[in-house]
């Protein structure tokens, strides 16, 4: 049986990522789930790996920073709005927000968001804020 599901973003963060940034979780399907988040001006996010997912990323707003690295093949890509990239399954990656400009993106992730436990805690090319890691 098809259900239909609509619902409007949270006001405040649902959940904290395992790379520090705050989460607002919105819909999903048995394919992938799609999520709002978001990294505070001038906070740089923990660099990971996902073990199972990959993601696609559209920017809202703001301005920041994306590392991405696999198979030898390493770039950083500014984060603005329009902007889309992909995370592939297995990819390190690192993110930041320039210190002016929060950064906000939108992302689906495929399959579904499993939990914590799937993203490995990596080192990046930049330096974690003390305020973007979770407890």
């Amino acid at each position: 049986m098809t259900h239909f599901a609509t619902t409007v973003l949270p006001a405040a963060a649902t959940e904290l990522a395992p790379d520090g940034c705050e989460v607002r979780v919105l819909l999903g399907v048995p394919g992938g789930t799609m999520a709002h988040f978001e990294l505070a001006a001038g906070q740089v996010a923990r660099p990971v790996r996902h073990r199972t997912v990959e993601e696609i990323w559209y920017v809202l707003g703001g301005r920041g920073e994306l590392w991405r690295s696999r198979d030898g093949i390493e770039e950083i890509v500014r984060l603005e709005a329009g902007v889309c990239a992909t995370i592939p399954c297995g990819t390190a990656f690192q993110f930041r927000a320039l210190p002016a400009s929060s950064v906000s993106v939108l992302a689906v992730t495929m399959p579904p968001w499993p939990g914590a436990e799937e993203a490995e805690l990596l080192a990046g090319p930049w330096q974690v804020n003390p305020g973007s890691r979770p407890d």
